[in-house]
């Protein structure tokens, strides 16, 4: 970009822009996922609406890329784009609680763990994803799986009202009443509408829950694995409970007898009576002894942060993904057999809970698809070594590889890194020809393309 043109950009902002030649340049494009390594042209972190309508318009009028981030917690890293314009939107912080209504309006660039610590005060809660660093904005608008899914629904299942800068440098509002077909392609269909200045939610009084994790021996994961499809299927909505397999890190609070241990595990969250929840367990525990139990009461922000510090930003991630219904005993097989072969302590596997409360949403009242869907599975490759990139992603490739066969087709986007149109379909499934009539409509020059993109028609 030269000197004309960022100048130019600069006297229609509020916030400040960030340059290659400038010494924050290198700090200010990192994104959570370290294997990530783009150089924007410019990166503006905007303040308000104004500003990001000065952007989405100075990249129409300059035929710019465009790239979002909230958070910066996309595995793909789309949140930035090599000679892009990057609106970061950070500086947009903003929580207005209303307890009265039992809603509240977040800036888009609100961290999930901001959000929590507002309503929480309140004793209420918007249910969203399992890390407290993850960006509302992001998370949302794929979908937004996570500990309260079963029992609260996905956060697009929570969302009222959105506002959102389009494409034609114009401040919308999105919600059932106004621009309900963009509202209906938001909630789930990624950044690809426009950019996303304000989300408002319902409240849901929710306070303490009773959570954490199990572990069990890895040579225990077939049974306990088998187990758990069959009970948490079964289960009553207010609990949930993701299947993981891990390598327990060789931190406290874990014990040092099982520092560095392959194993199986579910993180539980029950967010039903208090005076029940040992009850409740009972029949979890007599199942089979944990090797660890941290199952027990919680406010929601420690749950929801409990992991914050183990994958620190900066890491290097390779993510594989589907959705699955059903995981039979040689599926599990398959699924052990290569995690026993994964090349660092940080990868993972997590099934994450679809059913429950988020499966009593019609396929087609949002664009998010696959409420048939048991699980949102996504096999994560992670290292702290840049030397690893090529392992870690072999490795996440070949185990998907696997067991790809006995998924549904598609995968939650905001697990998805760059994998091309043809996922993108298979990941919406029957609701990809609407999404595209909408993009159509509102962003019919596909202005907003750094994402899992939908092609508009017509």
């Amino acid at each position: 970009m030269n000197d004309t043109l960022s100048n130019d950009l600069k006297k229609s902002l509020k916030g400040n822009l960030v340059l290659p030649s400038d010494p924050a340049y290198d700090e200010s494009r990192k994104v959570y996922n370290g294997m990530i390594d783009k150089h924007p042209a410019v990166i503006a972190y905007c303040k308000s609406a104004d500003d990001v309508i000065a952007c989405v318009n100075f990249a129409s009028r300059n035929n710019m890329l465009l790239a979002i981030r909230g958070g910066g917690h996309n595995a793909g890293g789309l949140g930035i784009a090599d000679d892009a314009l990057v609106i970061d939107l950070s500086l947009m912080k903003e929580i207005k609680l209303n307890t009265g209504s039992k809603t509240v309006k977040v800036g888009g660039g609100c961290l999930l763990k901001e959000v929590d610590a507002a309503t929480h005060e309140a004793g209420m809660a918007v249910p969203s994803g399992i890390f407290g660093t993850t960006g509302v904005g992001g998370i949302t608008l794929g979908g937004g799986l996570g500990n309260l899914t079963r029992s609260l629904g996905l956060a697009i299942d929570n969302l009222l009202e959105a506002g959102v800068v389009l494409a034609n440098g114009k401040l919308v509002t999105a919600s059932s009443s106004e621009n309900p077909d963009l509202f209906w392609a938001l909630r789930g269909g990624g950044g690809n509408f426009g950019v996303l200045v304000s989300f408002t939610f319902k409240l849901n009084p929710l306070h303490t829950v009773y959570a954490g994790p199990m572990l069990w021996e890895l040579d225990d994961a077939e049974e306990m694995w088998a187990w758990h499809h069959e009970f948490i299927n079964n289960a009553p909505n207010e609990l949930g409970g993701y299947f993981a397999l891990l390598t327990v890190p060789p931190v406290a609070p874990f014990p040092e007898h099982l520092h560095l241990k392959q194993m199986c595990g579910v993180v539980w969250c029950y967010t039903g009576d208090m005076d029940k929840a040992e009850e409740v367990f009972k029949p979890i525990r007599a199942k089979k002894t944990p090797a660890l139990d941290f199952a027990g009461p919680l406010p929601l922000p420690a749950l929801n942060t409990l992991f914050d510090g183990l994958y620190p930003p900066g890491l290097l991630w390779y993510w594989k993904a589907d959705y699955v219904k059903e995981i039979s005993r040689d599926v599990i097989k398959l699924h052990i057999a290569h995690f026993r072969q994964a090349p660092t302590p940080f990868c993972t596997m997590h099934m994450y809970n679809v059913n429950g409360a988020a499966s009593e949403v019609a396929k087609d009242a949002t664009a998010w698809n696959y409420r048939d869907a048991n699980y949102g599975m996504v096999i994560v490759g992670v290292s702290d070594n840049a030397a690893d990139k090529e392992k870690i992603t072999n490795w996440a490739r070949n185990y998907w590889s696997d067991v790809h066969p006995h998924s549904m087709g598609g995968a939650y986007v905001n697990f998805m890194m760059e994998e091309g149109q043809d996922r993108v379909k298979a990941s919406y499934g029957d609701n990809y020809s609407r999404l595209a009539q909408a993009k159509a409509k509102y962003d019919p020059d596909n202005l907003f393309r750094v994402n899992q993109n939908i092609i508009p028609v017509g």
